[in-house]
């Protein structure tokens, strides 16, 4: 029965991607990574936005 659920969740999930940036902080000048998983068609939207 386990392996049911998990080959339904399988082929019902979504494709998502993992992007990352850096942010230069504005206080110390030093740079952070922003991490954010989303789908692919998202990806540009959330790297222009400052």
């Amino acid at each position: 029965m386990a392996k049911k659920t998990v080959a339904s969740l399988q082929t019902s999930s979504k494709r998502l991607t993992k992007a990352i940036k850096m942010v230069k902080s504005p206080k110390s000048g030093a740079y952070t990574f922003s991490e954010s998983v989303m789908s692919p068609e998202m990806v540009n939207e959330w790297l222009a936005k400052k």
